[in-house]
């Protein structure tokens, strides 16, 4: 196995080629729609990502908001490049002892899935020949590059996608690894330490969708297939070891296809629209009376190959379906899993015969309004099949939420790059080196045994914090006095636990001050720490000040000063469970007396009152 990253990070410098900031926004100011088609790259020759692409014809919709300007509609040439934006990539290379180019020359890619209205991504190539030290092993940092983002995917259909323009301009480092990481974990680890040094700049963006992540994988006898867009770094290992699953699958399919002699469907497509005509359910009910045709190929040989194996949830049939998705279509039927889906024995048993199979063959059914839009898919799903005799084509799949993955397009390759002509080339000067040199900012590995050293915290902690990017919360906090063992937890446990499900970004609500205030109020006795994650929940899920989040945290009730007289009375009520379980009474009385106070004294403290009147019953009661 081997595995290479491309890790993606949003600046927070203000958009490459523009003075727009680098923020979202939900203002639509005005609106309008493209097409957009494929063309030659600087050796004339199509991509064939973009060229299937752009065979789907799609329309695209634009949505412009206060957050871009005519650069991002194409309606303006580019500004000069954002000179923050090149030296925060300067300085990570460095970071990275990675060889800065003498000459930043921005070029052109080739992008027609209308996420960028002009149909190109602008990039430029930064440093190469970095490394990167991890677990103690040196991985090689291939190259870093300087890129705009794209825009916002707001909505899809068959016909078109709508995309917002806040985003397509937004800075972005892209960081790709050499292919020498050997597994899931690993991978997991290289990108938490490149994302560390990203957010050592100071200058990136926070939140889910600001740091992406693709994964080159690839195995013996497979072919590198990239994963694009990964957001959650705790799923880069699932992902790459369920690509491994996959590609072992097909590679199995392979060599079952070879000894049986199968050879390349011929793609001829049947209509078999008339044969299906008392289909009363499923996908192809009524399909000649709505309009709809339904379509077959033959697949010689492949009969009982296109189900899952076992227990594998991976299947040949589910990357033939892929192939018809792309296409525009909602998927396919195939006949291992016939008779089913509504179609009958006597319907399967027509179908065959049409198509003159044997007992060895398989087919394919896809039904659509459009037949123009169904043989574009039979031919897809028909080259896909041809690929499947031979292993594992390169191509380039979406994550999905569940650790799988989805054929997106087949892999990019150098055709879809021409020079960029509104961008003058920009000289990399040694005095400008020189001064981000004198302004490194400290390494993840030096922070990380600074903050176990001076604060005493454990190692695994340091790393949560440096890996989060709080590190720096944490030592403001200890500044103005707070105790760095209570911000680590609150950091590290309370704030993550405390953060609504989906939420792209805490630090939006949460700011140093307003821990400092929130931590403030616990020690002076407003609350418990116990009750720090309710207030934490409460702010995060929009309480304006500090007084709303504990009025919703439950936490404004009288201030307890006497609670061995609660104790008490709690213990006492529940005398009869005291005498008979004695010492095991203690935690539901805990338990009862931890609700009354809510939150609004620690529970060591209440824990120590339990334990009084546990004892002066006990001892009332012996007397």
């Amino acid at each position: 196995m081997k595995v290479g990253l491309e890790v993606h990070q949003q600046l927070s410098t203000g958009k490459l080629f523009c003075a727009c900031p680098s923020e979202f926004s939900e203002v639509v100011t005005h609106s309008f729609s493209r097409r957009l088609r494929a063309s030659g790259g600087e050796n004339r020759a199509v991509d064939a990502a973009a060229a299937l692409q752009a065979e789907r014809g799609l329309l695209y919709s634009y949505e412009s908001t206060p957050c871009d300007c005519l650069v991002e509609m194409d309606e303006e040439p580019p500004h000069p490049l954002n000179a923050s934006a090149l030296d925060t990539a300067l300085q990570l290379a460095l970071l990275l002892g990675a060889r800065p180019v003498d000459e930043v020359e921005v070029m052109r890619k080739i992008v027609v899935d209308g996420s960028n209205t002009s149909g190109f991504q602008r990039t430029a190539l930064i440093a190469t020949n970095g490394h990167l030290e991890v677990g103690g092993r040196r991985h090689a940092i291939d190259t870093i590059c300087l890129e705009e983002d794209a825009a916002r995917k707001i909505a899809d259909s068959k016909e078109g996608v709508t995309y917002r323009l806040d985003r397509l301009g937004i800075p972005l480092i892209e960081i790709a690894t050499g292919p020498d990481i050997s597994d899931g974990r690993e991978a997991r680890e290289v990108a938490e330490e490149i994302g560390a040094l990203l957010r050592a700049t100071g200058r990136v963006r926070r939140g889910i969708g600001t740091i992406r992540e693709d994964l080159n994988v690839s195995i013996e006898g497979g072919r590198r297939i990239e994963i694009k867009g990964v957001q959650e770094l705790r799923k880069i290992q699932e992902y790459a070891d369920r690509e491994v699953g996959r590609q072992l699958t097909l590679l199995s399919v392979r060599d079952q296809l070879q000894a049986r002699g199968a050879t390349p469907p011929s793609g001829t497509v049947h209509d078999v629209t008339p044969l299906l005509t008392e289909v009363a359910s499923g996908p192809l009910a009524g399909a000649r009376r709505k309009g709809r045709v339904v379509l077959a190929i033959s697949l010689p040989g492949f009969a009982d190959l296109l189900r899952s194996a076992g227990d594998s949830e991976e299947r040949l049939g589910r990357e033939l379906a892929d192939q018809a998705r792309s296409a525009g279509l909602g998927g396919l039927l195939h006949s291992d899993e016939l008779p089913g889906h509504g179609l009958s024995s006597d319907d399967v048993t027509r179908v065959r015969e049409a198509l003159t199979l044997e007992e060895k063959d398989a087919f394919v059914l896809v039904v659509d309004p459009s037949r123009d839009r169904a043989e574009a898919a039979l031919r897809r799903i028909a080259t896909r099949a041809v690929a499947a005799l031979e292993g594992i084509p390169g191509e380039t799949r979406d994550p999905l939420p569940d650790g799988r993955t989805r054929y997106s397009r087949p892999l990019p390759g150098r055709d879809r790059m021409y020079p960029e002509t509104d961008v003058p080339p920009i000289p990399i000067t040694a005095e400008r080196l020189a001064l981000l040199r004198a302004r490194l900012p400290e390494r993840p590995a030096a922070q990380r045994d600074r903050l176990v050293a001076e604060y005493q915290l454990p190692a695994e902690i340091a790393r949560q914090l440096v890996a989060s990017g709080e590190a720096e919360w944490l030592e403001e906090l200890v500044h103005r006095g707070r105790a760095p063992g209570i911000v680590a937890r609150v950091l590290t446990q309370d704030l993550p636990a405390a953060t609504p499900e989906g939420a792209t970004d805490s630090g939006a609500t949460l700011t140093v001050d307003r821990l400092d205030e929130l931590l403030g109020a616990a020690e002076s006795g407003r609350f418990s720490k116990e009750g720090i994650p309710a207030v934490l929940a409460a702010w995060l899920a929009g309480a304006p000040t500090l007084d709303v989040a504990v009025e919703r945290a439950g936490l404004t009730g009288p201030k307890v000063d006497d609670l061995d007289a609660i104790a008490d009375r709690i213990v006492r009520a529940n005398a009869p469970m005291v005498r008979e379980r004695g010492d095991a009474a203690f935690s539901p009385l805990m338990g009862d007396v931890m609700r009354e106070v809510r939150g609004r004294r620690d529970g060591k403290d209440i824990a120590d009152a339990v334990r009084r009147s546990i004892a002066r019953l006990r001892a009332e009661t012996n007397g």
